[in-house]
């Protein structure tokens, strides 16, 4: 449920929320065909797709960043006992989530930021947990980073438009509860967090996606949020989630992203990715290949 790696002198930990065969490949990836899909077998199963089943793997993974005095966590997952009646595999949960995160050396009440790269529901949920009869922000002397335009869409109420349930009822029972409190800062491309992260416009996949680069002793690693959801989006870029809201421009992004991570050996952290859940994108003639991470 834990794996550990340094990037210079930043270490880095992977927390393992849930991970499992969850998703029919035209609901996840309406562009991705089955004939394509199968021409990827050999390097897909078992880790990315189960052919007996047409099932692709999704995780959901949390990090967590040391840097100096600083405990960072990244993206906070779908979060215990939340109600998602219509996402049947989020709802109510109950996991282990908060001890592994002792485990790993990051106890809420230790927690220095935490930094959303984007605020759909699988990614904001463990910023709160109900205690006395609230939703109640479970890392209490952290600042939140909330990406700006997410939570202005958000706000707006555009997220509760048809096909954005993605969003769902996360916005009120997982943000507006860090909002109210105080706690939370607007995230903006070209801003630094805990002086390790920085921000990077990722946008596409929602309004205000962000990722965030670590740099240190010559070494790089992005927290790529849902750039990409499988790796079958490195191969083959052109590729979209259903989720994506500006179609286009998610695009558009993940061929910067791509080309910039082959072209800079960065790590590439996502939150969805199959075991080994990380690793490098390399150019391969005119496109891309996933190279796993040997942790």
């Amino acid at each position: 449920m834990i794996d550990t790696r340094m990037i210079g002198d930043v270490r880095v930990t992977r927390i393992h929320e849930y991970s499992g065969p969850t998703h029919d490949p035209k609901f996840l990836l309406p562009d991705l065909s089955q004939e394509l899909l199968e021409s990827n077998r050999e390097w897909m199963s078992p880790h990315h797709w189960i052919p007996l089943m047409n099932k692709l793997i999704l995780t959901v993974q949390l990090w967590v960043v040391h840097a100096g005095s600083n405990i960072i966590v990244v993206d906070t997952g779908v979060g215990n006992r939340k109600p998602r009646e219509g996402m049947a595999r989020m709802h109510n949960l109950n996991s282990l989530v908060l001890e592994w995160l002792e485990a790993a050396g990051a106890p809420p009440d230790k927690v220095t930021h935490v930094a959303l790269t984007h605020l759909h529901m699988d990614h904001v949920g463990w910023n709160t947990r109900w205690l006395d009869g609230r939703w109640t922000p479970t890392f209490p002397n952290a600042r939140y980073y909330l990406p700006q335009d997410d939570f202005l869409f958000c706000e707006s109420g555009r997220n509760k438009q048809e096909g954005l349930d993605v969003f769902g009822a996360s916005f009120e029972d997982s943000v507006m509860p860090i909002v109210d409190a105080g706690m939370s800062v607007m995230l903006k491309p070209g801003m630094e967090i805990g002086d390790c992260l920085q921000v990077e416009d990722a946008r596409g996949h929602s309004p205000g996606q962000v990722a965030f680069r670590i740099r240190s002793r010559g070494e790089e690693a992005i927290f790529s949020g849902d750039i990409c959801h499988n790796p079958i989006q490195i191969v083959h870029p052109e590729i979209n989630s259903g989720y994506c809201i500006w179609p286009d421009q998610a695009r558009k992004t993940r061929m910067e992203f791509l080309a910039s991570s082959a072209d800079r050996e960065t790590l590439v952290l996502p939150v969805h990715f199959g075991n080994p859940y990380a690793g490098f994108v390399r150019r391969e003639g005119a496109g891309f290949r996933f190279e796993p991470l040997l942790w």
